[in-house]
C-alpha cells in the first residue's frame, strides 16, 4: 500500500509529535518489552487510516493504543488457554490408576500455573520436547543464559509446588504416588 507523499509527511510529523506520549501510555499498561510493539501497531493503524485521525490526534492515538493492548491481552489469554488445554488433553501416565493420574496431572498443572509463561516454555521445551538449553533458547528467541535462568526458576517453582503438596495432601494419597511425583520432578531437573 503506497500513500501519497503528503500523507507520509503527516504521519512522520504525527509520529514525532506523539510517539513518546503513546509510549508513556503503553508503559503504564504493559511491560517495557511490549511498549514498542504497542507504539508501532498504533501508528500502523494511523498509517492505514489517515483520514480517521482527528485533530487533535493524541486522544485518538491513545484509544488505538488501548485497543492494541486489549488485543494483546486477549491473544495472551487465548494462548494460555490453548496451552493448558493441550497439556490436559495430552497427559498420559503409564501403569497408574485413573485417580492417581488425575491427581498427578492436576498437581503438575497447578505447579506449572505458578510459573511465568517463559518459565513454562523453557521447562516444557527441555523436559517434554527433549531440546537442549541451546536449542530451547533458539526456539524461545532468547540467549542461552536467559533460557537457563528461566529453566532454573521453573524447576525451582515446580519442586516447591511438589514439596508443598507432599507436606499437605499426600498423607491421604495412595502410597506409590509421592514416589512417582518425585521421579517426575527428578526427570525435569
Amino acid at each position: 500500500m503506497n500513500s501519497p507523499p503528503d500523507a507520509d509527511t503527516r504521519l512522520t510529523e504525527l509520529f514525532r509529535a506523539h510517539a513518546a506520549r503513546v509510549h508513556a501510555y503503553a508503559r503504564r499498561h504493559v511491560e517495557e518489552a511490549h511498549c514498542d510493539d504497542v507504539v508501532s501497531e498504533t501508528f500502523l493503524v494511523a498509517w492505514r487510516r489517515p483520514h480517521a485521525v482527528p485533530d487533535p490526534p493524541l486522544p485518538w492515538l491513545l484509544v488505538v493504543a488501548r485497543n492494541v493492548i486489549a488485543n494483546q491481552r486477549r491473544t495472551s489469554r487465548r494462548a494460555d488457554q490453548v496451552w493448558f488445554a493441550a497439556v490436559r488433553e495430552g497427559w498420559t501416565a503409564a501403569s497408574a490408576s485413573a485417580e492417581e493420574t488425575v491427581h498427578e496431572r492436576d498437581l503438575v498443572l497447578r505447579a506449572l500455573a505458578g510459573c511465568t509463561r517463559a518459565e513454562r516454555e523453557a521447562l516444557l521445551l527441555t523436559a517434554w520436547d527433549g531440546l537442549s538449553p541451546a536449542e530451547g533458547a533458539a526456539v524461545a528467541d532468547c540467549s542461552v543464559r536467559a533460557f537457563t535462568v528461566r529453566l532454573h526458576r521453573a524447576r525451582t517453582r515446580l519442586r516447591a509446588a511438589y514439596a508443598a503438596e507432599e507436606t499437605t495432601t499426600w498423607t491421604s494419597v495412595p502410597a506409590g504416588e509421592p514416589a512417582r511425583a518425585a521421579r517426575l520432578v527428578e526427570e525435569l531437573s
